[in-house]
């Protein structure tokens, strides 16, 4: 799962209400249907969306862009209403993308290039009040759960999760690790990174979700908290890890960003099917990307525009 800062522009408005027109004539053997590419609720992704987007279209397909929810996204994905998704995290979206491959409907189109990690996270001046980080048992001392409280959670701690819409399991792993803290959801991506510039500007305490690639963690000083490693049978089977009644008592996986759409592709639009494959961008361009939107203020087509143009060789191979 993949932050998230999406500062909305009248402009990136436009592009999510509906279709883009056409580039140059299609092959024959290629259908003029819209292919539909979901967009989310963070800069990254969108990024990511609008630049295949915009390669495709220079070779003359018609693009539709789709606002979706980021799990909800696989139904439609199955039946084709909806056609591709350039960002599958495996630190969130895993489970849902391999139960969405398994059904035979959608299909894993590799990986972006980018790879994500998503954690707790906490700035490095909280070490002062709670210094067993970035051990997590340290959060088990109810003095240290309490400085990172707030007057609507005291004296629990609060832990400032996503929008519940990217998952992530912060409830359970509360309460499969029995961490005096209670999660409490940013509404949206710039909420959650609006209240830790609020937060780091003043010092205050703060324990929030964070994920890289994002300009976040090279901006602030601070680190992700060390839980016990994840391994997949951490999510389904409570034998595993020190709480023998529970799952999620381990930190989230790590893993490749993903590429996925619905398994029609490469049939009704082969061209297109090998350019997706071939898209691949690194977790530090991304970081530069998203760093211009959200902390420039550079509009989103524009970052993109200019990626364009600086990599026209490259994408070139793509659609070859």
């Amino acid at each position: 799962m993949t932050p998230r800062s999406f500062f909305l522009t009248a402009a990136a408005a436009a592009f999510m209400a509906g279709a883009v027109a056409a580039g140059p004539a299609l092959a024959d053997a290629e259908s003029q249907d819209p292919i539909k590419i979901t967009l989310h609720d963070w800069t990254g992704q969108f990024i990511t969306s609008k630049i295949m987007g915009e390669v495709l279209k220079k070779a003359g397909y018609n693009v539709e862009y789709v606002q979706a929810d980021y799990l909800a996204q696989f139904a439609g994905l199955k039946t084709g209403d909806l056609t591709l998704a350039m960002e599958i995290w495996a630190t969130t979206g895993q489970e849902a993308l391999d139960e969405a491959v398994g059904s035979g409907k959608v299909e894993n189109l590799g990986e972006t290039g980018m790879v994500a990690k998503e954690e707790w996270w906490f700035p490095e001046y909280m070490k002062e009040k709670c210094p067993g980080l970035p051990n997590w048992e340290a959060l088990k001392d109810e003095a240290c759960a309490e400085a990172f409280s707030i007057p609507e959670t005291a004296p629990k701690g609060r832990y400032l999760s996503g929008p519940v819409t990217w998952g992530g399991f912060d409830e359970e792993r509360v309460e499969a690790l029995d961490l005096p803290f209670e999660v409490v959801h940013a509404g949206t991506d710039a909420a959650l990174f609006a209240e830790l510039e609020s937060a780091y500007q003043r010092q205050a305490p703060i324990m929030l979700w964070i994920y890289s690639p994002h300009w976040a963690p090279a901006k602030y000083k601070g680190e992700w908290v060390e839980f016990p490693p994840y391994e997949p049978a951490c999510y389904t089977d409570p034998a595993w890890g020190i709480n023998p009644d529970a799952t999620h008592d381990c930190g989230k996986p790590t893993g490749p960003i993903w590429k996925a759409g619905w398994a029609g592709i490469k049939d009704k639009w082969p061209g297109a099917y090998s350019a997706i494959k071939a898209f691949n961008i690194s977790s530090d361009e991304m970081n530069t990307m998203v760093g211009e939107v959200d902390l420039d203020g550079k509009e989103v087509d524009a970052v993109v525009a200019a990626w364009i143009a600086a990599n026209e060789a490259r994408w070139q191979e793509w659609l070859k």
